[in-house]
């Protein structure tokens, strides 16, 4: 019995100690973003290098899920008021059955997007990645990303890690179906992003450099 007892001490002082590095790292990346997440007004003719538009779930037929159509609509509607001289499409295209990179991008020409403007990011895997690649690949030295706010924190946060001067702007125009659950994910990939932001490990693809001051035309497939 008493060392039974000592195993259920074990593992709940285990857990509370969990408990609180999850907290502590989700504090310090809303803290170290939150100045910097701002309103549409605020980064309206900002001219950054691009406005980043990270990737979600796209739907068979090729249409765009809540979530990424907001994403999209609110990315275009950024480009065209001067926050940003390029629209980067950040996403997953690891597959050829499943696109969200150039399903976003039918839809940022449908709304008037100067293809020359349009580069597509087709390893966009994750937000680590998607962000790194921005630095690495594209050159990125200042940015405004686009994603809903439970998600927006931990951008901002690691472009602002790696000196990207990075500002956030909230796509949330709506209430989304899974909402508790992205906010629940959300605790661990912090979590995570904080560690990865400790040793930075290399994106699954990186490949040569791309000029944004160039067109966008040759990142399309």
């Amino acid at each position: 019995m008493r060392a039974l007892k000592m195993a259920v001490f074990i593992v709940f002082v285990l857990g509370a100690l969990f408990a609180l590095f999850v907290v502590g790292c989700n504090t310090i990346v809303m803290g170290g973003s939150e100045d910097y997440i701002l309103s549409k007004e605020q980064v309206k003719d900002l001219g950054a290098d691009c406005v980043l538009v990270l990737g979600a779930k796209v739907y068979e037929d090729g249409s765009l899920s809540p979530v990424l159509g907001d994403r999209v609509t609110t990315g275009v509607d950024l480009y065209f008021e001067g926050a940003g001289k390029k629209l980067l499409l950040s996403g997953d295209h690891g597959q050829v059955e499943y696109d969200e990179v150039n399903a976003m991008k039918a839809t940022a020409l449908e709304r008037g997007v100067p293809a020359d403007d349009i580069f597509l990011d087709h390893a966009g895997f994750s937000t680590y990645e998607s962000i790194v690649r921005l630095k690495e690949v594209f050159g990125g030295k200042s940015v405004v990303i686009v994603t809903q706010s439970y998600h927006l924190y931990r951008a901002v946060y690691i472009a602002r890690r790696l000196g990207i001067e990075a500002y956030g702007i909230a796509s949330d125009v709506r209430p989304y179906l899974k909402q508790g659950y992205y906010e629940l994910r959300e605790l661990g990939a912090r979590t995570k992003d904080v560690l990865y932001t400790l040793y930075w490990p290399e994106p699954k693809y990186l490949g040569d450099p791309i000029d944004l001051s160039r067109s966008g035309r040759a990142t399309w497939d």
